[in-house]
């Protein structure tokens, strides 16, 4: 026979109330977003949609502006998202967020989840095939072991 344990107390939600989704334009990334609504929708959650500026490297120093591109990136993504929003708005009954984090996207996103006190993380797969070999941002992201992560295809 088992001894019954005391009942621990729970904040009163079942499921994630804040879903960090990041984006970077790509496909991959835009069908995690459309996940992440979906779960967002269905568990009544945040949808807190992040984009990762990268940091200006040595190289592009020598004249190319790079944070002016980065920067015209996050306001089309913004776009994209207000127009998808908006044409779905009956359907799509989502509160969302569009936030912009700078540095390397693995670490862009590690800041986002902590700061927004994100309860999952949904990332696109990586499309590049140099992360065969240094790894990709979903696959550290699952090893950091810190919040559950969906890779979305």
């Amino acid at each position: 026979m088992t001894e019954q344990q005391p009942h621990r107390f729970e904040r009163g939600t079942d499921g994630p109330k804040v879903i960090v989704a990041g984006l970077d334009g790509s496909d991959s990334s835009m069908r995690a977003a459309a996940y992440a609504a979906g779960l967002a929708r269905r568990q009544h959650a945040m949808l807190a949609l992040v984009y990762v500026q990268p940091i200006l490297p040595a190289g592009a120093a020598l004249g190319v502006p790079v944070g002016d591109t980065t920067g015209e990136v996050a306001d089309s993504l913004v776009a994209e998202i207000q127009e998808a929003t908006e044409r779905f708005r009956d359907a799509w009954d989502v509160r969302w967020e569009f936030h912009t984090f700078r540095g390397d996207p693995y670490n862009g996103l590690v800041t986002a989840a902590d700061e927004l006190k994100a309860d999952a993380v949904v990332v696109g797969a990586s499309e590049s095939a140099g992360h065969r070999f240094i790894g990709s941002v979903a696959v550290r992201l699952v090893k950091a072991g810190r919040w559950p992560v969906t890779v979305v295809p």
